[in-house]
């Protein structure tokens, strides 16, 4: 018997089996007092008890930028050349604009700035305005490296100039291509469209 007095099956299973067991299906449970509860979600199920699983609040995350994004990618772009909609384009598939956010490798915030990338850039990435600028900035080095080359620099932030340099183009990765194409389709440009200079480049 649990601790409110109620018996289940599946708990009374469950408990000779030594699990908690977490369940989906609608279940049934008959108090000592005859009261029924029924349970429609997942629901967990252990010796001490039953209770259901809440399952967590969706994220919502933005589909355009705020004002101040627009605006720190407009003072970045200013301050480095590079196309604020790049900036933001860039943003969106990096972080979805979120400021602090920090990767499993260990990028950080809107643009997603290694610490050691950060360093050599001279900004702190915690601060987002400071995240934008560096992001450009290293944008703009890497479309002065493959001379105004959008795909390669594209590839080079994600993949790092390192794995485009080895590749002779476009390291064939699926986040990569995958990245590089969701940057330029933000931008307006087409997935379809990218594929051959994919090609094209990786057979060099």
């Amino acid at each position: 018997m649990t601790r409110s007095g109620v018996w289940s099956i599946r708990a009374a299973a469950a408990t000779a089996l030594g699990f908690a067991v977490p369940v989906s299906a609608q279940v049934i449970e008959i108090g000592t007092d005859g009261q029924t509860s029924v349970y429609t979600g997942p629901t967990q199920f252990t010796a001490e008890g039953s209770r259901a699983i809440v399952p967590p609040a969706p994220v919502r995350e933005p589909r355009a930028s705020t004002n101040s994004t627009a605006q720190a990618a407009t003072r970045a772009g200013l301050a480095t050349g590079v196309s604020p909609a790049l900036i933001e384009a860039v943003a969106w598939q990096e972080s979805r604009f979120r400021a602090g956010v920090v990767s499993r490798a260990g990028a950080i915030g809107e643009m997603q700035l290694m610490p050691a990338t950060a360093r050599a850039l001279g900004v702190n990435p915690y601060d987002s305005e400071q995240n934008y600028q560096g992001g450009a900035l290293y944008l703009a080095r890497l479309m002065r490296r493959y001379r105004g080359d959008l795909v390669l620099s594209l590839a080079a932030y994600n993949a790092g100039p390192g794995a485009v340099d080895r590749w002779r183009g476009v390291p064939p990765y699926r986040e990569t291509r995958a990245y590089v194409g969701a940057v330029l389709g933000r931008l307006g440009s087409t997935v379809e469209g990218v594929a051959p200079k994919f090609k094209q480049r990786n057979d060099r």
